[in-house]
């Protein structure tokens, strides 16, 4: 049997063993600290390239839908155009002019302005087709027509998105080409 003595002496030990496992040791924290911040750090990371991937879509949309929409105008203008008279058939040419059915567009001008594909209606003043953050170049129209046809307009050009910033996800440039048919 044991004695109180000895009895107390147990009861101590026990009490100080679990006063011992209360706490963390230095190294157990600095570990848990190292752990911490590799998650942080790989999350902050992942978050980085997401931002950047989300802005080099947006930029490519933005290309993308200014191209389709240039390239829709121009082509509905001339299936709907009675004459192509600029470029003459055969050749090429960096404007094209259509003539319109309605008086008050007759001629319809397609053109390059300072990189801003413009269209002019009649007497009225270019509008911008594309806006301020796209520049346009290579305007280029080749008339494929053949003499007694109504007419066929090969379009190309490029549109190429403005990097004032210099970052990586603001460089997007696309050629688009297409063909329009006279009605």
């Amino acid at each position: 049997m044991c004695t109180v003595q000895e009895e107390k002496m147990q009861i101590l030990a026990v009490v100080n063993h679990n006063n011992m496992k209360k706490g963390f040791t230095l190294i157990e924290l600095l570990l848990y600290v190292s752990i911490i911040g590799v998650v942080i750090l790989s999350i902050a990371g992942f978050l980085f390239i997401l931002m950047q991937s989300r802005v080099k879509n947006q930029t490519i949309a933005e290309v993308e839908q200014q191209g389709i929409q240039v390239m829709q105008i121009i082509t509905q203008t001339g299936r709907n155009a009675q004459a192509i008279t600029l470029p003459a058939v055969g050749s090429s040419s960096a404007s094209l002019t259509f003539d319109v059915v309605t008086v008050a567009n007759d001629p319809t001008i397609f053109d390059l302005d300072n990189g801003v594909i413009c269209i002019k209606e009649g007497t009225g003043s270019a509008v911008s087709l594309t806006n301020s953050r796209i520049s346009a170049s290579g305007l280029t129209f080749h008339n494929l027509s053949r003499t007694g046809t109504p007419g066929i307009i090969r379009i190309q050009f490029t549109l190429t998105h403005i990097n004032s910033s210099g970052r990586n996800e603001y460089d997007f440039s696309k050629t688009f080409y297409g063909t329009a048919s006279l009605r």
